[in-house]
């Protein structure tokens, strides 16, 4: 069937971080005012009857016939029964990719899926000929056979060939062998699949800037509607170990960040939940994870790319999401687009240059708000971090907001840090010298229930900032959501609780008077905070004791 006065369109461009992505959906956009009007669907409309529907959203190539019991089909999980010398093999496969490579290489390329949207999503109708054609980039560096090409599969096998003007994979100078010519030799039979390598290690920011300058496609001087929203999809998990997929239909959770400027994931708020009037439109979304998302190529440049100056990865990811947002464009995850993500063991690479690049996104974009991140990472103020005049230049250029009015308006559910001069910085007391409160989770995705320690001062903030608010609690709000210290009558201890939340009355638990003679008074028990020198676990540890004048129930806070 031909497809003839097909109107032009404009390009995106979908960026994909590495080959750790298994799964993609081409999405759409639903998106609502800011003034509450009825949902505007200008991508979703009936097509018309003349028009074959199959035919628009057939993929570049279809899908081999599924075999039900070959491994990790449907996203099952692969368990396998290894031998000693199998098992140091997957063993070491682990070690040199962080990622179970051995179980990888033993599912099809084409494996399918199971379908983890919103039930409703399978009701929406596309408008194929007004969707933007579309150039994937996926950056790359040493990546797994398997993974990649099961990226690169997956792209072309659910992507409407319609709309996928082309697959660039970008070779960040990998020096492994089976991605030199044994990848030329196998793209070379894909339709639409590019490859080019960069001539020394480029990093992330770069990397893809390299694939962005050569994508093709329609670009048109009329831009798409809303061309200022940057679309991210749901990033549904994919076990390192057996490729298990874990997606889940439910409510999506949207991007933030804490203190440190480290990336963190929260439930949607009430306000973004009544904004919304369906299940299946956009989440506006503070900041994005920075792996997976979709931008139209003329405002992408019109926001200024990437910042050039950053190295390899990290901190990218919150200085694009702050920019979008106050040079007046908006960030969004779309519940109807899931992509499958394997998050490595741990970070495949160094990740060394990612201070520098948080430096540069708090002093580009945070205003006087860096200083709430210099207190908490006191290190990052001795961090070279390059020239950033031309990005400030940008942001003058570009008329965009102040950091403030990200935080009012885009993220009023982040608790601010107040820093009330004498009141923030390590706790230490004056009969235990140099010791200080420490808080330090096992696990960052659990930071309440722990025990607060008395551990030696190393000066380096993190574990051992604290804060005294006027709302007389002692937070630990380097991470977010804030923690606050809670004494428990019973034990004596200090552990750490969620504080509560903005305009929420503060727990009686939680509320200590910092009195003018250093002492911590637990107003609850009506006792004071002491140094005690050896707890039940036979390590320093502060608790609650009859107040007296001793100097180890004295406190102050000194600045990192």
């Amino acid at each position: 069937m031909a497809i003839c006065g097909r109107r032009s369109r404009p390009k995106f461009i979908l960026y994909i971080l590495g080959a750790f992505v298994v799964g993609y959906l081409v999405f759409h956009r639903n998106t609502q005012s800011d003034v509450g009007l009825a949902s505007r669907r200008e991508v979703i409309v009936e097509e018309p009857k003349n028009v074959d529907e199959e035919f628009l959203k057939k993929p570049v190539y279809e899908k081999p016939p599924l075999d039900i019991n070959a491994l990790g089909e449907m996203g099952r999980a692969v368990k396998l029964d290894l031998t000693e010398e199998e098992k140091r093999e997957e063993e070491e496969s682990i070690k040199k990719h962080q990622i179970n490579t051995y179980v990888s290489d033993r599912i099809s390329l084409h494996r399918r899926l199971p379908e983890r949207w919103n039930p409703l999503c399978s009701n929406l109708k596309y408008d194929y000929l007004s969707l933007p054609s579309t150039s994937v980039v996926i950056a790359f560096y040493n990546e797994a056979w398997s993974t990649l090409l099961r990226t690169v599969h997956s792209v072309l096998e659910t992507s409407p060939d319609l709309l996928l003007s082309e697959i660039i994979l970008v070779d960040d100078y990998s020096d492994r062998d089976h991605l030199k010519e044994p990848l030329e030799n196998y793209i070379a039979n894909l339709k639409k699949v590019r490859l080019i390598r960069a001539r020394k290690r480029e990093g992330l920011v770069r990397a893809r800037l390299l694939g962005a300058s050569i994508a093709t496609g329609e670009v048109t001087p009329k831009l798409h509607d809303e061309p200022s929203a940057v679309v991210c999809p749901v990033i549904d998990v994919i076990d390192w170990n057996t490729f298990q997929y874990l997606g889940n239909p439910g409510e999506p959770q949207i991007g933030g960040f804490d203190w440190r400027l480290v990336f963190t994931w929260h439930t949607v708020p009430e306000h973004e939940q009544k904004r919304r009037s369906s299940a299946t439109d956009v989440i506006r979304s503070p900041t994005m994870a920075g792996g997976l998302f979709a931008v139209n190529k003329k405002y992408f440049h019109y926001l200024g790319t990437y910042d050039t100056g950053m190295e390899v990865w990290g901190g990218e990811n919150l200085e694009f999401s702050f920019r979008i947002w106050q040079c007046g464009g908006s960030l969004e995850i779309h519940p109807c687009s899931h992509v499958g993500h394997i998050f490595p063991k741990q970070a495949p690479y160094s990740r060394r240059k990612a201070l520098a690049n948080s430096v540069r996104a708090a002093e580009v974009w945070m205003d006087e708000y860096k200083e709430v991140y210099y207190h908490r990472s006191p290190h990052a103020r001795l961090e070279a971090y390059g020239d950033v005049t031309d990005r400030r230049k940008l942001r003058m250029r570009l008329g965009c907001k102040d950091f403030k009015w990200l935080l009012e308006n885009i993220y009023p559910d982040i608790q601010v840090p107040e820093d009330r001069p004498g009141m923030f910085g390590m706790l230490k007391n004056k009969g235990m010298a140099n010791y200080c409160f420490d808080y330090n989770p096992p696990d960052d995705h659990n930071m309440v229930g722990h025990r607060v320690v008395l551990y030696s001062c190393h000066g380096m903030g993190q574990n051992q900032f604290f804060e005294y608010s006027t709302l007389q609690q002692i937070r630990y709000n380097t991470r977010d959501p804030a923690g606050c210290v809670v004494a428990d009558p019973v034990s004596t201890f200090l552990t750490m609780h969620h504080c509560s939340k903005l305009r929420e009355a503060v727990p009686e638990d939680q509320k200590f008077l910092f009195r003018e003679d250093g002492s911590l008074y637990h107003v609850q028990t009506q006792k004071c905070v002491e140094a005690v020198d050896r707890t039940d676990t036979g390590n320093p540890g502060p608790a609650l004791r009859p107040c007296s004048d001793s100097a180890s129930q004295k406190w102050y806070f000194e600045s990192v």
